[in-house]
């Protein structure tokens, strides 16, 4: 797999992915803006690290940011170049994990979003499920286990070298106040890859729920349960 991520396509593909989504700099302070040129300069030589299993990640930088309930959620922003090199893993991952997703996952998908989880719940509640469940997946992003995670990945994905790339970018530092933190869990909010990761975990959950028969909409973490009765929920 390692061979097609660095293929130029997916390489170009996931750099004007990355521009166009915009975002702050990472720790080494290049910019959106700056990418495109700092990008091909060091294109050769990050393809040579990756391929050798040499490359060495960049610590990530922790940036908080309000919640509306007054409190703050904690951003672990990637390196823009970085980025550039996750979207194309991420971009090589998704057709593999895709096809087995729930058609009742909606958040972070090609062809899923939001206003589509909010009619999925109307038809459930037209239907006579008008008693939800609600479940709160609390602070799901900052505990995922990495090790359950990458058995997850490494049951499709057998290249040493991604698997690799992925672990250590699960594990990068993160940098907050100047400070470098270890991180032991948790998949990064502010990567490109984490949307995908945090779906391959929570669809074993979605399969769980399906085995079991529930009626169910989840969008990332936020999940709901529709059933007939009182009782039932």
């Amino acid at each position: 797999m390692i061979t097609r991520v660095v293929q130029p396509f997916h390489l170009h593909k996931a750099l004007e992915h990355v521009i166009a989504n915009k975002g702050s700099a990472g720790v080494d302070g290049v910019s959106i803006r700056e990418l495109r040129k700092v990008f091909s300069e060091k294109k050769l030589q990050l393809i040579e690290a990756i391929k050798q299993g040499n490359y060495q990640v960049q610590p990530i930088l922790g940036i908080e940011i309000p919640k509306g309930n007054g409190k703050t959620r904690l951003l672990g922003v990637p390196t823009t170049t970085e980025r550039v090199l996750q979207q194309a893993v991420a971009q090589n991952l998704a057709p593999l994990f895709e096809p087995e997703f729930s058609n009742y996952s909606y958040g972070f998908r090609p062809h899923k979003n939001a206003r589509q989880a909010v009619g999925q719940s109307r038809d459930y509640i037209h239907s006579g499920l008008n008693h939800i469940v609600d479940i709160d997946l609390k602070n799901f992003f900052d505990e995922v286990d990495h090790c359950l995670l990458l058995n997850l990945i490494y049951k499709k994905v057998k290249c040493k070298a991604t698997m690799q790339l992925i672990r250590k970018w699960l594990r990068a530092p993160i940098k907050i106040n100047g400070k470098l933190q270890k991180r032991r869990k948790g998949v990064p909010q502010g990567s490109p890859l984490s949307p995908l990761l945090s779906n391959i975990l929570l669809h074993q959950l979605d399969k769980e729920m399906t085995r079991r028969g529930h009626k169910f909409v989840r969008y990332a973490d936020d999940f709901s349960i529709y059933c007939k009765s009182h009782n039932q929920a």
